[in-house]
């Protein structure tokens, strides 16, 4: 899962906060990046950082809620990509998780 933040402190926070519950086994944070996008009609500019959850499914919505609770964003970006990899890689993030078997 990703979300974008405007700080890298709150990005350190929500990275730190969800890894500390084991919603997610990692969470990368990236930037400063530049985002452009449509706010309330108009073209809005702004720096973000982007933190990147490595979870599963079955804490998907855990993790949504707390990103949401966390976020200081009215609408925050919860984006969900499901991926594959690595059969040690994946059950590391399912043990990290609490979801393994």
């Amino acid at each position: 899962m990703t979300t974008t933040v405007d700080s890298p402190d709150t990005a350190g926070a929500l990275a730190r906060s969800a890894v500390d519950a084991r919603l997610a086994a990692c969470a990368q944070v990236l930037g400063p990046i530049a985002s452009t996008y449509r706010w309330q009609g108009a073209v809005e500019q702004s720096t973000e950082w982007l933190v990147v959850f490595k979870s599963t499914v079955e804490r998907y919505a855990a993790l949504e809620e707390h990103v949401r609770g966390a976020h200081p964003y009215e609408l925050p970006e919860i984006v969900s990509t499901s991926v594959g990899g690595s059969t040690a890689y994946l059950g590391w993030v399912r043990t990290e998780t609490g979801t393994a078997p």
